[in-house]
């Protein structure tokens, strides 16, 4: 039996608010968590993603935010689930993360590829028993495949992804394939593996193109700033109305050119997303952590142009 039983819609994967002086800012955070489950056609809430930037978290900080936006979503009248990611480099850690993680009141974990795959490669066996060690340590949890772009030697293959269909223990699938043929080609062979698996896109950077091929909603950072109208968005996928779907797609361009800058998720687009978020009255602080920059001025002003064209100027 899933632990979430609906992954189908819009799951933001949550920005983390510091302090001035880079501390977790636990009001923000929950203020952010609960405007966000807030939206009607929000799913679930993601915790420790690259938008989150887990890379500058400390273990007990990452079961920390966990813990936090857990806390503010207990009792809601319609239940938001919370997952965390795992973002580790061997079993034993994954295994340690993500106890801690369910500890602190996750109910499924987004599992990203170890970061050393990205440079020495693996094996399909070596992500078989990565998946293994995660769940004998959490095995109430629901795991989530983070698929990465063909690009990185971590990309798993379309056969590698039916395999992982096939575990019972694995509900959902975060795809960031980036090369668009094989995006299509990852979707039907988890579909014909598993038609019950939820298949997520997290193409922040071009929502409607990877919304349209077949998949069952988006897990994107990109929710943490816009929610409704990625909702919106979605919401039009979903009724066939691609004229509407194209009229929010051009409303949510200007905003994405701003934060992505026309390429991938980076550091420095998740602060550009913060600045935004900032204008939006979002959040009151901006504050990254080191080594990620702040927008310039430049960068600024695109961002306020952006989110005044949205409706959304609120500084």
């Amino acid at each position: 039996m899933p632990a979430i039983s609906n992954y189908r819609g819009i799951i933001p994967a949550i920005s983390c608010p510091f302090t001035p002086d880079h501390r977790i800012d636990e009001p923000a955070l929950r203020k952010l968590a609960s405007w966000l489950a807030g939206h009607d056609g929000v799913v679930a809430i993601m915790t420790n993603g690259h938008t989150g930037e887990v890379f500058s978290l400390t273990p007990a900080e990452r079961a920390e935010v966990t813990r936090i936006v857990a806390d503010e979503l207990k009792g809601l009248a319609r239940p938001v689930p919370v997952i965390s990611s795992i973002v580790c480099e061997g079993l034993a850690d994954a295994a340690e993360h993500a106890r801690a993680a369910v500890e602190a009141g996750a109910v499924a974990l987004d599992v990203m590829p170890p970061h050393h795959w990205l440079r020495f490669g693996f094996t399909p066996g070596h992500a078989l028993q990565y998946f293994e060690a995660i769940h004998q340590a959490a095995p109430n949890a629901d795991l989530v495949c983070h698929v990465y772009p063909a690009w990185t030697r971590a990309s798993y293959s379309s056969q590698l992804l039916a395999d992982l269909a096939k575990l019972p223990y694995l509900q959902a699938f975060k795809v960031g394939q980036r090369d668009m043929n094989k995006y299509a080609r990852d979707i039907q062979a988890i579909r014909e593996a598993d038609a019950s698996k939820a298949i997520l896109t997290c193409h922040d950077e071009y929502l409607l193109a990877s919304m349209v091929q077949g998949v069952d909603g988006a897990l994107v950072g990109f929710a943490t700033f816009i929610p409704q109208l990625i909702i919106d968005l979605w919401n039009a996928v979903k009724a066939g109305d691609l004229k509407k779907a194209m009229a929010v797609q051009a409303v949510i361009t200007p905003l994405k050119d701003a934060v992505y800058g026309g390429g991938e998720p980076t550091g420095e687009a998740h602060a550009r997303m913060k600045g935004g978020m900032y204008l939006a009255g979002v959040l009151d602080d901006a504050t990254v952590r080191p080594p990620t920059e702040a927008p310039n001025a430049k960068e600024v002003e695109a961002l306020r142009a952006a989110v005044k064209q949205a409706g959304l100027l609120k500084r």
